[in-house]
């Protein structure tokens, strides 16, 4: 079989990934659950290695030789896009493609909270996206790029291992680079990046000292950047932040954050209780100036709390937001108490319908009862009736 061949089925059957391994069948990602695409078909490591290098370059081939791994993008015509990492195992050669849709979607169609259109006005600061892989942080982080894109005249650069969705300049100019292809590093690309006289910057990833070093410096000298790490939670974000830097930096770290943080966004992606699909929880955190408090002074678990009581500013917890699609029987009882189980912070156990779920959220906000019992509102709503407040 070809390795076309099986990526026009996992195109076919809308699968996120497509994953190859010595001695065991091709197997696809569907709404989050593995499924084998021939359960007769092994592939032998020579078979995996030859699928590999017939889309590789010979650049590709020798670092994966040399490194025995490798990240790139592929695409195949106009209509189909993958992201690979191929490695080696104990038993041979092996790949991980991750579809990449070639049409962004807009913050509109993935039904995104509304303060994330807010967002987009900002000029300078720091938004995070974060969440485990394959919770679609770049198709958010997209989907933000392309309002920019469409709304305001603005320079854009990306950064990014490897390039993901590709933009097209439209009211703004965008730039995407790609580690390895069009610049060594993530930290090189962001120094040079601040001669290019960008408006936004776009970091694929925040995975080291000297990428985040970097970074936070972007975002006080009045640029905004937009980065994604792999954190669960916005309180775990700022932790993770600052325990990258030693001991003696992290006060200075600290009160760097409290200036440039403008907004974390935490995500996961749920499995639809009718079986369709996923669908994305996010929680929001915004720098306001009690959040930006906090920060400075090391008080990081009140954070949660302020999230909690920051919902007329858009702020929303993971929990709210996992409950809200629970009241509406978009997930189902069991998706969201294994979401939950994840969370650290959630010590309380999941209430045993939907009904006592939603009478628990009255009580914590009264304010919001007056709002109509029939259909629980979503986060998006609420915020509309304060979009103008400031954050």
């Amino acid at each position: 079989m070809e390795i076309t061949d099986l990526l026009i089925h996992t195109k076919e059957k809308k699968a996120s990934d497509l994953h190859l391994a010595s001695h065991n069948p091709p197997i696809i990602r569907l709404h989050g659950t593995m499924q084998p695409v021939n359960d007769t078909l092994l592939l032998k490591p020579e078979d995996i290695k030859q699928m590999l290098y017939s889309i590789m370059t010979e650049q590709q081939r020798g670092e994966y030789e040399r490194e025995l791994e490798i990240d790139f993008s592929i695409a195949f015509g106009s209509e189909m896009r993958f992201r690979v990492n191929a490695f080696n195992t104990i038993n041979g050669p092996a790949a991980v493609f991750r579809t990449i849709p070639v049409d962004i979607l807009s913050l509109e169609q993935l039904k995104t909270p509304e303060v994330f259109k807010r967002l987009t006005h900002l000029h300078k600061g720091l938004i995070l996206v974060t969440g485990p892989t394959g919770s679609g942080k770049s198709t958010t982080l997209a989907a933000i790029v392309d309002h920019i894109n469409s709304t305001a005249s603005k320079h854009i650069i990306t950064i990014e291992d490897p390039v993901e969705f590709v933009h097209k300049s439209k009211c703004s100019l965008i730039n995407q680079r790609e580690v390895g292809a069009s610049t060594k590093s993530f930290a090189r690309a962001l120094k040079s990046c601040l001669r290019e006289d960008p408006d936004i910057i776009l970091v694929g990833e925040l995975r080291d000292l000297e990428t985040i070093q970097l970074a936070l410096t972007a975002a006080e000298t009045g640029h905004l950047v937009m980065g994604t790490l792999h954190t669960n939670t916005a309180p775990k974000t700022i932790d993770r932040i600052i325990d990258v830097f030693p001991a003696n930096d992290k006060p200075m770290v600290r009160a760097m954050l409290s200036v440039s943080l403008e907004a974390v966004i935490s995500q996961a992606l749920l499995k639809r209780a009718d079986g369709s699909g996923r669908v994305a929880v996010h929680e929001v955190m915004l720098g306001t100036p009690a959040i930006r408090n906090l920060i400075r002074e090391g008080k990081i678990p009140q954070l949660y709390s302020l999230i909690q009581m920051g919902r007329k500013m858009g702020m929303q917890t993971l929990k709210d937001s996992m409950f809200e699609l629970l009241n509406q029987g978009i997930i189902d009882q069991a998706t969201a108490r294994e979401a939950l189980s994840t969370l650290e912070e959630d010590e309380e156990p999941l209430p045993a319908s939907s009904q006592k779920q939603s009478a628990s959220q009255k009580q914590s906000q009264p304010q919001q009862q007056q709002q109509p019992a029939a259909r629980p509102t979503l986060a998006p709503v609420q915020t509309q009736r304060s979009g103008n407040e400031s954050f």
